[in-house]
């Protein structure tokens, strides 16, 4: 997992003067330096502050401003936001507490664990809503996944820019089916203003592609894969002599084998001119019958629905091939940019856990350090925003 992360500094001289008086129904904008106090702080370097206080020259009030990087809270921001980055880095609330501890700057783990949350809940977009920095793409991935709270499993959709790579939002879903990643995902591609998704070979995210009116890029890893694994199935099968469904059809075992090393080449230099020789493949193996009901389905035609799948599924694996987005935009034709945002930013925070013990929980979390990996090549996540 990589990160670039910025701590916030303490600045004891530095002070933003005041705008607008913070007290209800005041909108005074003069104020009297009153009073200079100290302000004893949790921090690496500094066991003390000033701490200003000013008076309202309309109401008359008095209240504080702290210099940079201290609050009204005890604990400087800048331990705040250390504590999030080892959280983040993989330690648990209590070795960081402990590790805080032995630098000079003790925080309770039930203190470590509200400020990662409260950092989380801060997180800017990364919300059906409210997509990454507003990011605009016209290449959208999406992937599912799952993390176990409370000894159930709990299922995340990630949507990511297919072409930057930048995470655009991550949700709680309720399942998996089209209906559910329909209302998911509707919201997030016209936000963006996406007209290619990029997912997996899952028939839901075929479905919601289809009603959305977007063009689908199936990620060309999954099927080769798949394809592979088919035809290797098939062929023992075939040399295995037990089926002779194939010479029913009139098509030798030999022959068979021939055409499924065919597909297996077809998948692997995928250009949209060979789609019609998908479509002579499955022709030969029409007339395999359907297996009746409580019969299991014939070697022809698991090969026949093999060569109509493949062929139906062309157009949506070769897409990557003829695309261009409005500014010269291109895809890979795989879904590695949702895989890896899910491996790196939820999957490897997850792995050293037991798993969570609320949903929010897991919200926060996945979003922090999604938020923060975002931020790669772009000078850094500046913690500063999230902790107070």
């Amino acid at each position: 997992m990589r990160l670039h992360l910025i701590l916030p500094v303490v600045e004891p001289n530095e002070f933003n003067k005041p705008i607008i008086c913070p007290a209800d129904g005041c909108e005074g904008k003069h104020f009297r330096l009153h009073q200079k106090v100290v302000k004893p702080l949790k921090d690496t370097v500094y066991r003390e502050v000033m701490a200003h206080r000013y008076e309202c020259l309309r109401c008359g009030r008095t209240f504080r401003v702290y210099p940079q990087g201290v609050s009204q809270a005890h604990t400087s921001q800048r331990v705040k936001g250390l504590a999030v980055m080892l959280y983040v880095l993989g330690l648990s609330y209590g070795a960081v507490s402990l590790t805080l501890e032995a630098l000079g700057a003790y925080m309770s783990k039930s203190s470590v664990y509200e400020t990662v949350q409260a950092a989380g809940r801060r997180v800017p977009g990364l919300r059906q809503g409210e997509v990454f920095a507003g990011v605009q793409t016209p290449a959208m991935g999406g992937d599912v996944t799952s993390v176990k709270c409370n000894g159930s499993w709990v299922q995340l959709g990630l949507t990511v820019d297919d072409i930057s790579g930048l995470v655009l939002t991550v949700d709680e879903l309720n399942a998996e089916d089209t209906e559910t990643l329909l209302e998911w995902i509707e919201p997030i591609a016209a936000t963006v203003g996406c007209e290619v998704m990029v997912s997996d070979d899952a028939d839901a995210f075929k479905g919601v592609a289809r009603k959305l009116e977007l063009r689908h890029q199936v990620c060309k890893s999954h099927v080769v894969r798949n394809t592979q694994e088919l035809v290797e199935s098939l062929a023992q099968a075939i040399k295995a002599g037990e089926d002779r469904s194939l010479e029913a059809i009139g098509i030798a075992p030999e022959e068979a084998l021939v055409d499924l090393e065919r597909l297996v080449e077809l998948i692997h230099s995928r250009q949209p001119e060979e789609e019609s020789e998908l479509e002579a493949l499955h022709l030969r193996y029409i007339k395999a019958p359907a297996p009746r009901k409580g019969q299991q389905a014939s070697i022809a035609y698991r090969i026949r629905m093999l060569f109509l799948d493949r062929w139906e599924l062309w157009r949506r694996l070769t897409l990557y091939r003829l695309w261009e987005g409005p500014e010269g935009e291109r895809i890979d034709g795989t879904n590695n940019g949702a895989e890896r945002a899910i491996g790196w930013w939820i999957k490897e925070r997850y792995r050293s856990m037991r798993g969570y013990k609320r949903i929010e929980s897991i919200l926060n979390v996945s979003r922090l350090i999604t938020w923060i990996g975002n931020h790669l090549g772009r000078g850094g996540a500046d913690l500063a925003m999230l902790v107070a």
